[in-house]
């Protein structure tokens, strides 16, 4: 059963005869040694027939960057600037109020000063009319009045 096996149509167009092996497994070839303390940029091992395969090791695929989920939710971030601002704004709206206040009171008492100014003028002008010696004085002491028409 060891002689070689043919192939072919006949014997007569039959030029060379093919043998079929199976391989027989062999022992792992143990690795070349490493020095402690030093990993080789390039690894190399020994196979059983005396060759020498080189590459490099191989690291394991880490996620990428942006695939990490923040810390915070950019929801809770636009939130809490919502509430930032609406802070601002009510601190704004605080001070206007006070503004309008401030000048409403300006106003009232603008008011209040033109006012005493003015009748303080006009008691002014009262005063300086009773006191000016000159002019005429009519004393009316009985008075007849007949048919619309007056006499003293």
């Amino acid at each position: 059963m060891n002689e070689p096996t043919t192939y072919g149509r006949s014997s007569e167009h039959q030029t060379a005869a093919v043998e079929v092996h199976t391989p027989t497994p062999l022992a792992p070839a143990p690795l070349a040694p490493v020095q402690p303390g030093a990993v080789p940029a390039v690894a190399s091992v020994v196979l059983p027939d005396g060759r020498v395969v080189t590459g490099y090791a191989v690291e394991p695929v880490k996620p990428h960057p942006a695939a990490h989920k923040p810390a915070v939710s950019r929801t809770a971030v636009n939130i809490a600037l919502g509430g930032v601002g609406f802070l601002a704004v009510c601190g704004g709206l605080l001070l206007l109020a006070t503004f309008i206040a401030a000048l409403t009171a300006l106003i009232h008492q603008l008011v209040i000063l033109a006012a005493v100014l003015f009748g303080g003028w006009v008691v002014v002008l009262v005063i300086r009319a009773g006191s000016h010696g000159g002019g005429t004085t009519v004393n009316i002491r009985k008075a007849v009045i007949k048919r619309n028409r007056f006499y003293s």
